[in-house]
């Protein structure tokens, strides 16, 4: 099955949109249910060119009884129910509809609950990204998938973000670029220490994560993370060499692509457009997963032994964390598997039989759209890994993914179609054949609501020419 991505505002108000995307060859839309911000072109529009979407938002009627501390934000720039608008419209055209739904990425529910967002070692928050350990992010996710498979109906569920971001995040004026930080260092930086968090680290983690960013030896111990006082600073991505939009990884104001994956050897590596939204470092082994247990420990411990020294530039996060690596990953990549087994428990309930496709990174410490998957999960139908920086690098993620995969689970490549990559359908073809060859069996491609009528003619190219 391949399937083609597309908001709500791509369809309501264009009657063409239905037959156009037909046109493609794919069998299958990705249409956005609950999505962030972002300033979007609409290219094959009729009535507009570009669409401001100042916040995130809910593409579903919006019924109280259903939500709790947590309420999504309606649309103002399309109609509330604009989603079961679209679906209707592409399922008249005989087209699946499946609900691309964005989970923790959300800067108006961050931006109104700092209590309940992601902070560094520093205690800087992170407005756009919801914290996975808070109970309310957990309940306000759960109600967001059983709405959008209650009132929506799709044909399958598409979850994004299904873990906590992560430091990478192109934002409004990104001014991070002068801080040299590395995909190390971006690593770091995603690691979470708001008051959910802290205490689940062994002592000692946060004064090593700060000694490894600011490339110092720490022999006192650090003030301990704010809790009442909220900064109203957001510092978000690191530099990026391109600046393709990405849906959070795969559709947001977040830049393009994630091309660092963990290679054969374990070691980094580096594709040719390296950006803001990758988690650059690998690990050696397979991490322990799972694992909810809270780590006691003394926050702001001092300490000597693996600390970064100065002018030390780790070259991957186990070297910075040394002895604490294990611990702090099993933390990590419990958040994501705690939020995915809850929301897979909950999809199976609501509607036993949508299959459900998760947007996923075989590389523990990832941050963003695509969640850290390190052992598989074998409760979804279809895994999908981000596609959209040096063909090479991307087959090694899906082939990754693929090693994790159960039998009868299919593998998805998220595939970019806009800039930087050229509209050449024959060019796209390749990319396809070795994203086939890595272990892809579907494709999802992205955008065709952002792809100028060039770009439309080579996806539906590529796919005639890669069936």
């Amino acid at each position: 099955m391949n399937v083609a991505y597309v908001y709500p505002w791509d369809i309501v108000g264009d009657p063409s949109a239905p037959d156009r995307l037909a046109g493609l060859g794919v069998e299958a839309v990705a249409l956005a249910a609950s999505y962030h911000s972002t300033r979007a072109a609409t290219p094959n529009h009729p009535s507009h060119r570009v669409l401001d979407v100042p916040y995130p938002a809910f593409y579903l009627p919006i019924r109280p009884s259903s939500w709790s501390r947590l309420v999504p934000a309606a649309p103002t720039w399309t109609p509330e129910d604009a989603y079961l608008q679209a679906r209707d419209a592409l399922k008249a055209v005989g087209l699946q509809v499946h609900a691309w739904t964005v989970l923790t990425h959300n800067s108006h529910l961050g931006t109104a609950n700092p209590d309940l967002v992601v902070r560094n070692a520093f205690g800087d928050p992170y407005p756009y990204a919801l914290c996975p350990a808070h109970q309310d992010v957990l309940e306000y996710c759960e109600r967001l998938v059983e709405e959008i498979l209650t009132v929506g109906e799709p044909d399958g569920l598409i979850l994004e973000a299904c873990g906590p971001m992560g430091f990478g995040h192109q934002s409004v004026h990104e001014k991070t670029s002068g801080a040299d930080w590395t995909p190390t260092d971006s690593d770091l930086l995603s690691l979470c220490f708001c008051t959910a968090c802290a205490d689940r680290y062994p002592a000692a983690t946060q004064d090593r994560v700060r000694a490894a960013i600011d490339r110092t030896h720490p022999t006192q111990p650090s003030p301990a993370t704010p809790t009442t006082t909220h900064s109203t600073r957001s510092i978000s991505a690191t530099p990026a060499s391109t600046t393709t939009s990405e849906s959070t990884a795969g559709g947001s104001t977040t830049s393009a692509s994630r091309t660092t994956a963990d290679t054969a050897a374990g070691t980094i590596a580096t594709g040719a457009t390296r950006s803001a939204t990758t988690t650059g470092s690998t690990t050696t082994g397979t991490p322990t997963t799972g694992s909810t247990t809270r780590v006691s420990s003394t926050r702001g411990s001092s300490f000597t032994a693996n600390a970064a020294t100065p002018n030390t530039h780790p070259l991957t996060i186990e070297q910075a964390l040394g002895d604490l690596t294990d611990e702090v990953r099993a933390v990590r990549v419990s958040l994501s598997d705690s939020l995915r087994h809850r929301l897979i428990a909950v999809a199976r309930r609501t509607a036993p039989n949508t299959p459900i496709t998760l947007h996923a990174n075989p590389n523990p410490w990832a941050a963003g759209a695509f969640a850290p998957l390190p052992s598989g999960e074998p409760g979804a139908d279809v895994l999908v890994a981000n596609c959209w920086g040096d063909p090479a690098t991307d087959a090694t993620r899906l082939a990754q993914l693929k090693d994790l995969s159960t039998p009868g689970q299919r593998i998805g490549a998220y595939v970019l179609a806009l800039p930087p990559r050229p509209a050449d359908a024959t060019v796209l073809a390749d990319q396809l054949r070795t994203y086939a060859k890595a272990g892809a069996t579907e494709f999802h491609l992205y955008h065709a609501g952002l792809a100028s009528p060039q770009r439309l003619a080579a996806i539906a190219g590529a796919l005639r020419q890669h069936p």
